[in-house]
């Protein structure tokens, strides 16, 4: 019996997006509404994302204008921008704020890169434990005579090659961020 990878296959998938969208919320000099993502406000009684209660459009390279549709949020969006400590300024005006992205300095940018490696860290961690749990699984397979010992060490090649380039995939995603960043 061949060992079904779909599963892990998936996983890999999943990682690849968690890796992405933390990477999205490191700010690289250019204004991008994805940093707001991760950014949260009570509105009404629940944590809402920014985006869920504004609009958000690029004025120009550096600036994001965020128009919320209730103006009385205007002033808790801030707070919540500036709690997440994303490294920008916010000015307050009629139409909403506008959110000014500053010149990263060289230690900026060497502290946003570490900062994506970490993350590029936690998804290869991620990726090892399901290695981990999958190879058990084989191996259980095989004890209980569900596949032969051939059939378990193809299966551990296929692993590994699944593993691989998974990593890839998330070295690709971290250094396309590590250019921008340092771009």
């Amino acid at each position: 019996m061949q060992y079904n990878f779909t599963p892990f296959k998936k996983k890999i998938s999943e990682t690849a997006e968690w890796l992405s969208s933390e990477l999205s919320g490191i700010h690289t000099g250019r204004a991008t509404p994805a940093l707001l993502d991760l950014v949260s406000i009570d509105s009404y009684g629940s944590r809402t994302a920014v985006p869920h209660v504004a609009s958000i459009t690029i004025e120009d390279p550096k600036t994001l204008r965020v128009s919320p549709w209730d103006k009385a949020q205007v002033k808790v969006i801030e707070k919540a921008i500036y709690d997440a400590n994303l490294g920008v300024s916010v000015s307050v005006d009629a139409e909403g704020l506008r959110i000014i992205f500053p010149e990263l300095t060289t230690e900026r940018r060497t502290q946003f890169v570490k900062l994506a490696r970490t993350k590029l860290e936690d998804a290869r961690i991620a990726l090892r434990s399901e290695r981990e749990k999958v190879w058990s699984e084989i191996q259980e397979h095989e004890r209980d005579g569900k596949m032969s010992e051939d059939e378990k060490f193809r299966g551990k090649d296929d692993l590994q090659k699944f593993v691989d380039e998974g990593n890839a995939r998330l070295e690709e995603i971290s250094d396309k961020k590590e250019r921008e960043i340092m771009g």
